[in-house]
């Protein structure tokens, strides 16, 4: 299979969980920072996750 070019890849490999590649992408937060969020609120409620990462994403 070839590495497809718009995937986000993460240290383990391609990063294939939608949620999480789209707060990444939309917030700019680390992969780590997403999946921590996911775990703890679920995948469910949007507007909670783009809120939680809105608020530990990095000062510019």
């Amino acid at each position: 299979m070839a590495d497809e070019p718009n995937k986000l890849q993460s240290v383990d490999g391609p990063l294939d969980d939608p949620v999480i590649m789209r707060l990444i992408k939309e917030t700019g937060i680390t992969q780590e920072q997403a999946r921590e969020i996911v775990s703890l609120l679920g995948t469910v409620n949007w507007s909670s996750l783009m809120r939680e990462a809105r608020l530990i994403k990095p000062k510019r």
